[in-house]
Order: C-alpha cells, then structure tokens, then sequence
C-alpha cells in the first residue's frame, strides 16, 4: 500500500464496475472456491436488487454505491442509497424524522448504507484486504461528506458488525443497538442434539409443534441450486405477496428480483416449500452464507397449524446443522422465536446527523436505548428454553 490519494467515486449503477472488481472487497474470502460470508453484499445480489426495479427510480431507494480508488485500484466500495422514506430499513427512524420535520427540518431524503430490505448482520465497509484502516476512513468520511455537500439531514449505517460500529464511534458517528433472534449450533449432529439442551417442557413442546406442522396434510420440500425451478418461485412469489401485503401494504420485491436471483443466485439459496394436494401451500426462503443461514422470507395461501415455525424456524436448524454451519439469523423481531431456541442477539447500527443540535439529542436517546437493550436480552436470555447450565455454558 502506498501513500498515493484517494479518489472517491459514486456510481448510480453496478452496471458500471465488474462483478470481480466489486467482489474483491465485499468477498475477498471466495477467492479460495468457498461462500461469501454472505451473499448480500456481493455484486450479483446488489445487482439483481436493480435489475429487477426492486431499487431505482420510483422505489425510494435510489443507488449511489460508493467506491474509493488509489493508485487506479478500487480498494474500498459500500452499498449506499439516497433514501426518499424510511421503509425496508427495519432500524426504525420514523419517531426521528417526524421530531426533525416538526421542528422546521427537512429529514428526506437522507443517505443509507445498507442492504435493501435485509435485516441481517454484515460488513458495510468493504475494503479490498490490506486497506482495512485507510479503506473504512475513506468510506466513512466520502459518506458523511456526500451527505454535507448535499445538505442531506443524515447518514445511517444499519446492521453493520460490532467491529464496524467500534470504528464508526472512533470517527464520530452514534453507535444504536437493537436485537433480533438467533440460533447458535453447539456442534450439534442432529436436531435431537439441540433438543437435549433444552429444559424438558420445552422440548416437548417443540416436538408436539413439529409434529402437528408435519401433520398438515402434505409433504414439506427443501430445494437448492439447481433444484429450484421456475414453477417453485411463482408459487413462492404468491406467498411472497401476500405477506407484503399484510406486513406493508406492497411487497418491497418485485417479481423480476426472483427471476433474476434465480439465474444468478441459485447456489446461494435454499427453499423450504410445504405441498398438499398437489399444489404448493406455504414457503419459507433462506439464504446460504459462509457460517450462517439466513432466514429471509415466509408465506402461505392456507393456514395450517405450526406450519410457520416448522418451515421458518425447524427446518432452518435442521439445514444448518445438515451443513454445519454455526447460526440460523431469522429475520427481524419477534419475541417468540425464544421458545424456538433462538436467543436475543445485539446488533448494531452507525449514525450520522448533520444539525448538531439535534445530533445531540438523538445521542443521548441512544445512551437510554442502548441500555435498555442491554437490560431485555439480558432478561429474554434468562427466559430462554435451555437449560440453565447450558445457557450458563454458552455465555
């Protein structure tokens, strides 16, 4: 590494720079023939996101992908978005913009970085390894001077890794925490093995919903790679939309997204999809990352008992322990994933307000919030479904 400047450069595309190039700082770790650690910051993911209209005009999230150069070679790069709203983000700012806008501001648009629509811990500052320290510098200042020169009223770094956030807070940025819930695989070899460590009733409990789900009438089907066929995405697009629909009045992906994955996303995926009667009735789509499967998206167009734990939670542990992987992410919130044996996670976002005033007390609603976080995992975890030597043994 030398000492020659940096040149930050925003692209209003991926079209516009080589999978390769791109990939060389959100997954530098496939260079060996393995798995990102996830897909969602690889070019092909980011891409089909565009492709299919999912981002772009008309959306709210408009691309402004930002890539740092030195000495010609890109050593750095992050998904950002001028972002028209705060939907698909699921760090939740709303309370923020309506105080903001209240007090005479203007809090739209506003810059994120972030995976579209995609509540799951990953590096946001992707550096080319080797540029680690100068890579995250130029991110992270080319962000928040992007957002100045524009007098944008804010920056918001969601779900970035705990590493990140240190690093944001050394540069000035308000560290926020949430949680969601995981499942951790204690060099299980079987489903039963997990049920073990469970405190008995729970296990039962677990075993009486497996069976009852089981029981619905018909046949649940995992499909991966190759496996997966046009005719299993439109049924899954029909459940996809129902449950946009309920949850926020339209999906946030378009039917193109799948197509789109499935020709260049395939062997990243899994799809648990349950049939009756010849026709399929449920589905739950998952993706694969290097160590974690990723629970993504659930519906149904009938209503069968337990189904919905089965295929979004069960199935997800028994495909990761099948693949030996150490964690199942489900998704964003919800509290009875507990029982399930998903415990409450820390997760972590950066921030960035450009009024200083109201910087100031967005940080000390942070302090509050971080604590009381602290405090419900903390009270969640005690309540959790294993056994009390085991929980003691995984802390």
């Amino acid at each position: 590494m030398d000492g020659t400047q940096i040149e930050l450069r925003i692209l209003p595309s991926l079209d516009q720079i080589e999978a390769d190039d791109w990939d060389s700082c959100a997954c530098p770790e496939t260079q060996d023939g393995d798995r990102p650690r996830d897909p969602f910051t690889t070019h092909r993911f980011l891409l089909a996101l565009e492709r299919s209209g999912s981002v772009g005009p008309g959306t709210g999230w408009q691309p402004q992908y930002l890539t740092a150069y030195q000495g010609g070679m890109l050593i750095a790069c992050a998904p950002l978005y001028a972002k028209g709203h705060s939907q698909g983000e699921y760090v939740f700012d709303h309370n923020w913009a309506q105080a903001y806008e209240n007090a005479g501001g203007r809090y739209y648009p506003k810059l994120q970085m972030a995976v579209p629509f995609t509540p799951a811990t990953g590096r946001r500052f992707l550096v080319r390894p080797g540029y680690e320290g100068v890579g995250v510098s130029a991110l992270i200042q080319g962000a928040v001077q992007l957002g100045a020169k524009n007098e944008l009223s804010s920056l918001h770094i969601t779900f970035c890794t705990e590493s990140e956030c240190d690093m944001g807070v050394e540069m000035g940025l308000l560290a926020r925490s949430a949680q969601q819930f995981h499942w951790l695989n204690h060099g299980y070899q079987s489903f039963d093995d997990f049920l073990a460590n469970l405190s008995s009733r729970k296990r039962k409990n677990i075993r009486k919903e497996r069976a009852q789900a089981q029981g619905f009438g018909g046949t649940i089907h995992v499909f991966r790679g190759a496996e997966i066929q046009p005719e299993h995405w439109e049924a899954f697009w029909n459940f996809y939309q129902d449950t946009g629909a309920r949850k926020w009045g339209s999906p946030y992906l378009t039917r193109a997204f799948f197509d789109q994955a499935h020709h260049t996303m395939a062997n990243d995926m899994a799809l648990f999809l349950a049939m009756r009667d010849g026709q399929y009735v449920a589905g739950a789509l998952n993706f694969i990352g290097r160590d974690t499967l990723y629970g993504r998206y659930w519906g149904c167009i009938e209503h069968h008992p337990c189904l919905h734990f089965e295929l979004c939670y069960y199935q997800a542990i028994d495909l990761a322990i099948a693949l030996g992987l150490s964690r199942v992410e489900a998704g964003a919130q919800g509290e009875h994933k507990l029982a399930r044996g998903y415990l409450p996670t820390q997760t972590h976002s950066l921030h960035w307000i450009a009024d200083a005033g109201f910087s100031d007390a967005v940080a000390r609603y942070l302090t509050a919030e971080r604590d009381a976080v602290a405090e419900e995992i903390e009270v969640l975890t005690d309540y959790g479904p294993f056994r009390k030597a085991q929980v003691e043994e995984q802390e």
